[in-house]
This record gives C-alpha cells, sequence and structure tokens, in this order.
C-alpha cells in the first residue's frame, strides 16, 4: 500500500521480526535468568498508569475504528479495502497502524512477569498470542489497511482490552481492590465469545458469493487465528476452572494475589 511509504516500522517485516524474537528470548530465557538470584520487583506504581494507560488507548482506538468505518458504513458483510485517500481511508490506515503498534506496548505484560519473577504466568498461550498479533498485523496494515472483513477482529480486540485491562488496572492498584475482581472467571468467557464471534464473522467468507476481498489470503489467516485461540482458549478454560490446575491457590475464588 503505497500511502504507507514511510511509516515507522513498514518499511519491511524484519524490524518487526527482530523485536518479536528479542522479546521471546528475553522472556522464556534471558529474563528468567538474570532475576535468578534477584528479589522481584515492586512494580505496582508502574503496572497500574501502564494498564490504565492500555485501557485509555483502547478506547481511543475503538472510537477510531468505529468513526473510520463500523459506525460510519461498513455492512459487516463484503467490506473490501478501500485503497482510496479520502479522509475516512486515511483515517483507517492511521487506525490500523497504531493498532498494529499497540502489539508491540501490550509485550510490557509480559515483561512485568518476568520482572516480578511470575514464571507461571508465561505460559505457551500468553507468549505465543503476544508473539503472533504485532508479526501478522504487518502484512494486514502494509497490504491491506482497512476493510470491515480485516479489522472486525480489531475492533472487537480493543473493546475486550477495555474489559481486561481495567480488571489489571484495579487488580495493580493492592488487595484492598480485590473485593472488586469477583469478575475474572467472566474476562475468560469474554475472551472465548470474542474468538467465536471473530470465526463466524470471518467465516462468512467461505458464503458469500463473488465477495471481490483482495487479499483473500487474510481471511484464512484471520479464521485460522479466531480458531486456533478459540481451542487454546478452551484448553485454558478447562484446566484453570473445571481442574483448577491453571491458577494460583488464592485465584480459586476469582482473585490472584499474583497479579
Amino acid at each position: 500500500d503505497p500511502r504507507l511509504e514511510g511509516w515507522p516500522l513498514m518499511s519491511s517485516p524484519f524490524p518487526t521480526t527482530f523485536i518479536i524474537g528479542t522479546y521471546i528470548y528475553f522472556v522464556t530465557s534471558l529474563g528468567p535468568k538474570l532475576m535468578e538470584n534477584k528479589k522481584p520487583f515492586e512494580l505496582r506504581q508502574i503496572m497500574a498508569f501502564y494498564n490504565f494507560s492500555v485501557v485509555a488507548l483502547s478506547l481511543y482506538m475503538t472510537y477510531e475504528f468505529l468513526m473510520s468505518g463500523w459506525a460510519t458504513g461498513y455492512s459487516f458483510r463484503c467490506d473490501i479495502v478501500d485503497y482510496s485517500r479520502s479522509p475516512t481511508a486515511l483515517r483507517m490506515v492511521r487506525t490500523c497502524w497504531l493498532y498494529y503498534f499497540s502489539k508491540f506496548i501490550e509485550l510490557l505484560d509480559t515483561i512485568f512477569f518476568v520482572l516480578r519473577k511470575k514464571n507461571n504466568q508465561v505460559t505457551f498461550l500468553h507468549v505465543f498470542h503476544h508473539s503472533i498479533m504485532p508479526w501478522t498485523w504487518w502484512f494486514g496494515v502494509k497490504f491491506a489497511a482497512g476493510s470491515g472483513l480485516g479489522t472486525f477482529h480489531a475492533l472487537l480486540n480493543c473493546i475486550v482490552h477495555v474489559v481486561m485491562y481495567t480488571y489489571y488496572g484495579i487488580c495493580s492498584l493492592g488487595p484492598a481492590y480485590h473485593k472488586y475482581l469477583w469478575w475474572k472467571k467472566y474476562m475468560t468467557t469474554i475472551q472465548l465469545v470474542q474468538f467465536i464471534v471473530i470465526t463466524g464473522h470471518i467465516g462468512q467468507i467461505y458464503i458469500m458469493d463473488d465477495c471481490p476481498y483482495q487479499y483473500p489470503i487474510f481471511m484464512f489467516i484471520i479464521w485460522l487465528y479466531g480458531s486456533t485461540f478459540l481451542v487454546l482458549f478452551l484448553h485454558f478454560w478447562y484446566h484453570a476452572y473445571t481442574k483448577g490446575q491453571r491458577l494460583p491457590k488464592m485465584a480459586r475464588n476469582g482473585i490472584s494475589k499474583d497479579q
């Protein structure tokens, strides 16, 4: 997409790949080794600021996704990429890039786990989710910044993140606020519903007649993403809430002292 010419990180997929590779190495190997003989960092104030900042950013991106398409003309059906330079199309390009960049900010989730020596929370699901999103979204922004078919999952993800990071923000305020976190279990339910809706929405591409979406491979990737994470989160749900194996003891009632 020539509209992305000169935009940060857009010239090549290699900077994104390098950042993600460094992130994976740090949170799975280097970070835990560096922290092995150190006391965990106390990061409550930093984490509270971070979490509520992500809430604000997610709210802003939700608004921008709505105003650049979802509340101004998208049909939830066959909405192809608008490659024009109209104000609305360019607004969607900026929003898509910002969403892509926000995935790098969210890598701090895992870094905080490592610095606080909460290595049990650095799971395959967590690291895979944080790694695959910015990498796949580089290609989405580079070639197809916009369209209803390509951005619905991002809009929904922003809405879900408002809820999730509000929870994390309240949790990081300390034990005095834990009584307000009875709805922890429902966050996983919200995430499951998110992936069901994403998979259902993008699955329309296989039953719609003559939808001229420019990059059908992206539709398959989004469908694969939605269905894969649906399975992974169902697996998490089963072990965490049915068998009670994936959560710390204090989390059985929906509140984790490790947050």
